[in-house]
């Protein structure tokens, strides 16, 4: 699994994991570096697309792109 995205708190990890459950693609959650902040995780085979359903279901200001 690899790091798609990193939301700033659960709510939006857990939409973000919605988005993608509708998508058809897997995912997990763990906590990130920042004490509120979840990393959002994929099979590194669906990444691009992980990131493409993302970039279309949520407002792109809302997200904190991974470097």
């Amino acid at each position: 699994m690899v790091h798609a995205a990193v939301a700033s708190d659960a709510t939006e990890a857990e939409e973000i994991q919605e988005i993608l459950t509708q998508a058809g693609i897997e995912s997990e959650l763990e906590p990130g570096d920042d004490s509120d902040s979840i990393v959002v995780l994929v099979p590194e085979s669906q990444l691009e697309a992980a990131q493409d359903a993302i970039e279309s279901g949520t407002d792109p200001d809302d997200l904190v792109p991974e470097p």
